[in-house]
């Protein structure tokens, strides 16, 4: 290890939304900040997001009519047993104060979209509109020489390189195939998207999570805060106080970090460390049945935290936000992930369990969704469903990674992404479910979708569900017959989009150790902590929202934290006679 020795008043191991937060407003309060992640890029997990943020409270959501009590009585309902209301409370009561900051002071341009409804539509205190926000679009060259330093898209994710925004934009880009207006902004989209490439190695137009990030690393770099990648953080040190005054670092930097005012740990979950999946996802007892898509979520936080006291919190009620994915090599036989987090909402499409049968309402949010996934297959040795589509569908809308025409289906079918059937019982033989079954699971779908009902599980029956199909689709954005052949199926498994069970902090963010006492200088935000939503995903940015709030507050006071340890050393040495 390297005898170097920098200094700082904080450092932050993180470099995602809550990690960011933390270090602006520390800034902002006139602190020196060192930000640390071990990733060869910036913006962790957040950059590769939708970008949103669930926030209640915001100007938009008051302007509209939304209470304190309705957030209130919906968050409780989500969360059951798990509810916390003094966590409640706090990030309800930072919601404006730290959107003011990140709108005024941190150059984070939000969008207020006039829809995006409540996960939940039909739980008491859902709401339509004025929860979750996002960001606008954002010029990578805001960056400067750090342009191409943020993490890169989920390249499964982008449309040939470009990725739509999550709203107007990606609704455009679904009927491309349709219309020759939506063809033609599609196309001015991809040719821009290639030519920046070829000419300056990445696109400048930024969305989404990366949109978000762009604009909070823009922020932190003009304000003069070093950002350093490719540093790992290997172990957490204490003063000579006792308080957490510092960190070992290994990698591009190495030698001892002193902060003087503690260590933000916003490293991310632990979805991505097998042995820890054991300890808390139920349906992955071996720690081999779950494919995440996050970045860099290892478990470093909890790691970091474990020697001094800090503590798994598992009481949420699910212990990560679950995105079922499809899990395939490519045709250099590289690993690919595909998180399906809208495709179940489009006309044409159902989920079908291992018998063939559906089990769930398929316009359910991922993170509800992946909660019925687990209980269809509890018991069982893998975790897996099959999503079920006919020519129409496919044509039409394509099935997740899989485009839909003009372009060909074979490059999907060879990979071993996409299977086909040239009817429903050689589709049934292909992915080994009951061909009986499947039969007539397609024919009770089918009658009730050719009436625009689902009377099983109630699919598009509410504001959400319409939300996630096809608005122009009649008579229900989410329903359409699977009745033309060939027919198509993909597999999917379980994967999340962060872990909801994390260290246990306390009302300032502080890590808390098993004897129920903070942890001075040690503090946990973003999936690094438990989350406050206690198992429950009310909408767009549940991960999100938090993470930047409560990196907020605890930028905003960890000098006064550190001051408060302060006086009362010197007031025990007052006492004791050394004063």
């Amino acid at each position: 290890m390297s005898d170097t020795t920098y200094e700082c008043d904080v450092l932050v191991v993180g470099s995602g939304a809550a990690g960011i937060s933390a270090a602006l407003k520390a800034k902002q309060q006139g602190l020196d900040v060192l930000v640390v992640d071990k990733e060869p890029y910036l913006g962790g997990t957040t950059a590769v997001s939708g970008g949103w943020l669930w926030v209640p409270g915001n100007k938009q959501g008051v302007a509209e009519g939304d209470t304190r009590e309705e957030a209130e009585t919906y968050i409780r309902a989500l969360a059951g047993d798990s509810y916390d209301p003094d966590a409640v409370g706090a990030f309800l009561d930072l919601v404006p104060e730290a959107l003011d900051f990140f709108e005024n002071d941190a150059g984070v341009e939000f969008h207020y979209p006039e829809m995006a409804p409540d996960y939940q539509m039909d739980t008491p205190g859902a709401r339509r509109s004025g929860r979750a926000l996002t960001v606008r679009k954002a010029d990578g060259r805001t960056l400067k020489k750090d342009r191409r330093r943020v993490q890169p898209y989920l390249h499964t994710y982008t449309v040939f390189g470009y990725m739509p925004e999550i709203g107007p934009d990606i609704a455009t880009f679904i009927k491309a195939n349709r219309s020759a207006k939506a063809f033609l902004y599609v196309t001015r989209r991809l040719v821009r998207t290639w030519s920046e490439r070829i000419l300056f190695r990445r696109a400048f137009t930024r969305t989404n999570g990366n949109a978000l990030m762009t604009r909070m690393l823009a922020g932190a770099g003009d304000m003069g805060i070093p950002m350093w990648t490719g540093t790992k953080v290997t172990e957490v040190l204490r003063d000579e106080r006792g308080a957490i005054g510092g960190a070992v670092i290994t990698g591009a930097h190495s030698g001892t970090v002193r902060a003087r005012y503690g260590v933000v740990l916003a490293a991310g979950g632990f979805s991505g460390n097998a042995a820890l999946r054991t300890r808390a996802f139920a349906h992955d007892p071996r720690g081999d049945d779950h494919f995440t898509p996050t970045i860099g979520h290892q478990g470093d936080s909890y790691f970091l935290a474990e020697p001094h006291g800090g503590v798994l919190d598992t009481r949420p009620h699910q212990p990560a936000s679950w995105g079922p994915v499809t899990v395939w090599k490519n045709l250099r036989g590289q690993e690919r992930i595909f998180p399906h987090l809208r495709a179940f909402g489009l006309p044409g499409l159902i989920a079908v369990n291992r018998e063939g049968e559906r089990f769930a309402n398929e316009s359910y949010s991922y993170h509800d969704f992946g909660v019925e996934m687990i209980k269809e297959n509890a018991g069982r040795r893998d975790t897996f469903g099959w999503i079920v589509a006919d020519r129409k569908a496919m044509r039409t809308y394509g099935i997740g990674y899989a485009k839909p025409w003009p372009l060909p289906a074979w490059y999907y079918r060879k990979v071993g992404y996409l299977i086909q059937g040239s009817s429903v019982a050689d589709l049934a033989s292909r992915i080994d479910v009951p061909a009986e079954a499947l039969r007539r699971t397609l024919e009770e779908f089918n009658a009730d979708a050719a009436l625009g009902r689902d009377t099983r599980f109630k699919r598009g029956s509410n504001w959400f569900h319409h939300f996630k199909g096809d608005m122009e689709h009649k008579p229900n954005p989410n329903l359409a017959p699977i009745d033309k052949a060939p027919y198509y199926a993909v597999r999917i498994q379980m994967g999340d989009l962060g872990t909801y069970a994390g260290l246990s902090v306390n009302g300032r963010g502080e890590v808390l150790a098993a004897s129920g006492r903070g942890v001075p200088g040690l503090y946990a935000v973003g999936t690094a902590a438990v989350s406050v939503f206690g198992g429950g995903y009310p909408g767009y940015g549940a991960n999100i929202g938090p993470a930047m709030v409560f990196g907020y507050r605890v930028g905003r006071d960890i000098a006064a934290h550190a001051a408060e340890r302060s006086g009362g050393l010197r007031k025990a040495a007052v006492r004791d006679g050394d004063g």
